[in-house]
């Protein structure tokens, strides 16, 4: 997977068509800095959903606004739920390189804290134990800089070709540290995705836009209630 960074944070945006109705009785906040108008101190009060995630969150291959980040925040517009998505993906990204990047990237405040990680630990077949000491490094590191936060880990699977134990002991470590942790685990982010031809890229391992819009119900089923919590 290539070298691909995205930190953008995404608000909620108002069709041109959307009456503005609300502008000519709502009076400016105030600030030391002077009036802010009603749109930008609504945004100001939004809480932040972070994605920390490999190339699949950051939406390789895709339009930036077509990232599953993205696509969610559109999803927590039309519910009307007072939050902004940050996607923080990196490509190619192993776990160790999420643990070492964590101390930047935490510096930012988020009420939601979404990890999609050990995706690329798997592609290479690194051992399960250590991948699984990792990303428990990494949740309790933002258990620790982040306490108030709601913590989400995001069920990932490993590649067939490398042998059923693995693949078993791969996928049985995201409940295991969903467990030990405390954390709402979200289900497989490729479910009904991965290995379909028709809904990949053609590197055959990143969503295309329908496969996208797949993954983004996927999230989307697992994170609705933490947001509404």
């Amino acid at each position: 997977m290539g070298l691909c960074v995205v930190l953008t944070a995404c608000g909620g945006s108002k069709s041109a068509s959307t009456p503005d109705t609300g502008s000519a009785t709502t009076k400016p906040v105030s600030t030391a800095e002077g009036p802010v108008s009603p749109a930008a101190a609504g945004e100001a009060d939004r809480k932040t959903v972070l994605f920390l995630g490999t190339s699949l969150t950051a939406g390789l291959g895709l339009e930036p606004d077509s990232a599953y980040p993205q696509q969610l925040q559109r999803k927590i517009d039309a519910a009307g739920l007072p939050y902004q998505t940050v996607n923080a993906g990196v490509s190619g990204e192993t776990s160790a390189g999420l643990l070492r990047r964590l101390d930047w990237v935490l510096q930012r405040p988020a009420e939601v804290i979404v990890v999609e990680t050990g995706a690329n630990d798997g592609l290479r077949g690194q051992p399960v134990a250590g991948t699984q000491a990792t990303i428990g490094q990494i949740l309790d590191r933002i258990r620790r800089d982040r306490p108030e936060a709601r913590l989400v880990l995001v069920q990932m699977e490993a590649p067939t070709n490398l042998g059923a134990s693995y693949t078993t002991a791969f996928r049985a470590m995201f409940p295991a540290l969903a467990r030990e942790h405390g954390v709402t685990l979200l289900p497989f982010l490729l479910d009904g995705v991965a290995g379909r031809p028709a809904l990949n890229q053609a590197d055959g391992i990143h969503p295309n836009y329908a496969g996208e819009r797949i993954v983004t119900e996927t999230v989307w089923r697992g994170l609705e209630p933490v947001l509404r919590r």
